[in-house]
């Protein structure tokens, strides 16, 4: 168990699922265990083994936080809000000062547009963790969606703060302050974006803002950018996001 936490916090996590998977062996329904294998497989992104095993854990531990936390989060990432708030709806009742558990809450609730309970159990959740940055960055999303620029920017700035190496932190702020009219800093903020990655979602919305303020050679400049990702992606993962869609085409 020791070598496979060291395993763990040096990151190398199959290493550790093997040492695990070891302990399985003489005690395979120990939650505990089954639990941590699931954890580091959702590490890996390998999220149906992850929720074979937090599935198994549950089986034997019904009501472990840990386990209902990991396997709601798998169920929230494919979109099945409503299952994941009945998992989550448990996990409450064992440890109800879990900011991750309130963040996963809240994000529930803006998938649903739920918007007022989503910032009521994001703010809960800031309150339970200040500094946990992905907290601010749910904060901002949610303000940015309802139309609350301000507030987005003071949530996304926190978020960059805490952690400025996200990429998505600094294209959303890009987005919000074009929203408040701060054209140099918004595309400050893009090209900050587009220096720590390149990505398809961050050209598309620099050319939105470029184009809106009038800088049409720019705009070309990125969108054709945006284009050439956007062909090299798989078909589904193109499908799946039709918003994408619909802004590319009234760029066109």
């Amino acid at each position: 168990m020791q070598l496979g936490k060291v395993h763990t916090l040096m990151e190398n996590y199959e290493a550790a699922i093997e040492v695990y998977l070891e302990a399985l062996e003489f005690s395979p329904e120990n939650p505990e265990i089954l639990t941590t294998v699931g954890l580091l497989y959702l590490r890996l992104g390998q999220n149906y083994r992850a929720f074979d095993f937090l599935g198994n854990a549950l089986t034997h531990d019904p009501k472990n936080p840990k386990s209902i936390l990991a396997a709601g989060s798998i169920i929230q990432d494919h979109n099945d809000m409503d299952v994941a708030l009945i998992k989550y709806r448990i996990a409450a009742v064992a440890t109800p000062n879990s900011a991750q558990l309130w963040n996963n809450i809240g994000m529930c609730f803006f998938g649903k547009q739920r918007y007022v309970a989503a910032i009521a159990c994001l703010k809960r959740a800031l309150y339970l963790d200040p500094f946990a940055w992905i907290i601010s960055y749910n904060l901002g999303l949610v303000h940015l969606n309802t139309e609350q620029y301000a507030s987005a920017f003071h949530y996304l700035s926190a978020s960059i703060n805490i952690k400025p190496d996200f990429p998505s932190s600094y294209m959303y702020l890009g987005v919000c302050l074009a929203r408040l009219d701060d054209f140099d800093n918004s595309c400050s903020a893009y090209e900050k974006a587009l220096s720590l990655e390149s990505d398809h979602l961050f050209e598309l919305n620099y050319a939105i803002t470029l184009y809106n303020q009038g800088a049409t050679q720019q705009a070309v400049d990125c969108y054709n950018n945006f284009k050439r990702m956007w062909d090299e992606l798989d078909e589904e993962v193109r499908n799946s996001d039709p918003d994408v869609v619909e802004s590319m085409q009234t760029l066109q």
